[in-house]
């Protein structure tokens, strides 16, 4: 009993701890909760709504306003840093789905690879992968433990390995030994996310402008030194053959550009013109596409850190896109 009461009593005072640090109970946007979204599409029917891309994709489209506008909650399969093309094609070839599948663009990450090792391909191909192979006992354990990440603040173990996450790994790397080379700034958790994988920017990317700017410091990190270089005619041609096998069953593709500002839109103009990149796609796929750089109302948001939308433009931009694609005509969705 005593064993019993001072292990309570330590977890609860780590607990208020960390709190009184400002952090809170939030999910990992991990390999388990992308399975359990993933499961959805397993019953889903035409008139439902599957998005695919990278973290644009993720933090611009807010689920909680398409299902408001709607009537319809989209299935969200994004994941950041990754490729499209793989979770795609595991819709394309292991489902059955024929609703709306919505493609996010980024053209860094859509263009880049096809190589199965490379890290644009492997994070989202790993996750289609687990899925597959995920055990019922996986799956038991996660139920289990959704509970505990949404009450206590210190269970915080992303995939990501923020540099804010709350585990032995993750406290060591803050650790300052003089002679420790540092390969990468900090890179703090920005956004929330919960059970749906509907993600939302953290409001002090938008009031706290040192903290937008670590972030900025790590995408230039990021992004500085040799690249490789992007294999164009390979990813085209992969997602072109899912596509016209996804249209043929009867199944509904978007294109999607999200907006980008600064040193991302300058390295993404100089690095992927457009004519050469998008307008090629958007050719040969013949689908219906959405450019922010086309529509007045989908420019002039707010990108705390010139990738993704503060929560509030994110609102703005989903409405906005609704709105565009009730007026073409080209889903079956209808506005409430």
């Amino acid at each position: 009993i005593i064993a019993l009461v001072f292990s309570i009593t330590a977890r609860g005072a780590w607990e208020l701890y960390w709190r009184s640090k400002g952090y809170f109970p939030n999910l990992d946007d991990d390999k388990y909760l992308w399975a359990k979204t993933r499961a959805k599409v397993e019953k889903a029917t035409e008139n439902d709504v599957v998005l695919v891309g990278s973290s644009r994709v993720l933090f611009d489209i807010q689920l909680d306003v398409w299902e408001k506008m709607t009537g319809v909650r989209p299935i969200q399969l994004a994941n950041p840093g990754a490729s499209p093309l793989p979770v795609f094609h595991d819709l394309v070839e292991n489902t059955d789905f024929k609703g709306t599948v919505i493609v996010g663009v980024t053209p860094p990450i859509f263009f880049s690879t096809t190589y199965p090792q490379a890290p644009p391909w492997s994070r989202a191909f790993s996750r289609v992968q687990f899925y597959e192979d995920q055990t019922y006992a996986q799956k038991f354990n996660y139920s289990l433990s959704v509970p505990l990440q949404n009450t206590f603040a210190f269970i915080s173990a992303d995939e990501e390995e923020w540099h804010d996450d709350l585990n032995l790994k993750a406290l060591l790397k803050t650790i300052q030994i003089d002679d420790r080379i540092k390969t990468m700034p900090p890179f703090y958790r920005f956004q929330e996310i919960n059970i749906d994988r509907n993600v939302r920017m953290k409001d002090r990317m938008v009031t706290d402008t040192a903290f937008a700017g670590t972030v900025k410091t790590v995408w230039k990190a990021f992004m500085s030194g040799e690249m490789p270089p992007p294999d164009k005619e390979g990813t085209m041609a992969y997602f072109l053959a899912d596509a016209e096998k996804f249209k043929a069953r009867g199944g509904k593709i978007i294109l999607l550009r999200c907006p980008s500002d600064g040193f991302f839109r300058d390295l993404e103009n100089k690095g992927f013109p457009r004519k050469d990149f998008w307008d090629l796609l958007v050719e040969k796929a013949g689908v219906p596409a959405y450019h922010f750089e086309d529509y007045a109302q989908l420019q002039n948001l707010n990108i705390p850190e010139w990738s993704h939308l503060s929560a509030e433009s994110a609102d703005k931009f989903t409405e906005e896109l609704l709105k565009l694609l009730q007026k073409d005509g080209i889903t079956d969705l209808k506005i409430q």
